[in-house]
């Protein structure tokens, strides 16, 4: 399970926060890990990424056991074989231009 999202703070003040909208591109197979697992733990997509960044801002990782079980489970179902190693090696591809048409006569 991903940790904090089964604490119950019934003393804590809740923190006031501004978010924005963002347009970050992302490799297509880690971000349906990432909606799946977002998804199995009834989150947003951003709440989950707002943990994720957090806990390693503080260096501390993110996932109990349980829940590094379900993202190889999801990884392996969504054929994600990326793993850290890869983080400064990814190259996108360059997307196929649509066909020209031709000027109609």
């Amino acid at each position: 399970m991903y940790h904090g999202t089964v604490v119950h703070m019934t003393d804590d003040p809740k923190l006031e926060i501004e978010r924005v909208q963002t347009g970050v591109r992302i490799e297509k197979r880690i971000l349906k890990v990432l909606k799946a697992f977002a998804d199995y733990h009834d989150m947003t997509l951003g709440d989950l990424l707002e943990g994720i960044v957090l806990h390693a801002f503080d260096g501390k990782t993110p996932f109990s056991p349980a829940s590094l079980e379900r993202i190889r489970e999801l990884k392996k179902f969504y054929e994600l074989d990326l793993d850290s190693s890869a983080s400064h090696r990814l190259k996108e591809i360059k997307a196929k231009s649509p066909r020209k048409r031709t000027a109609e006569k």
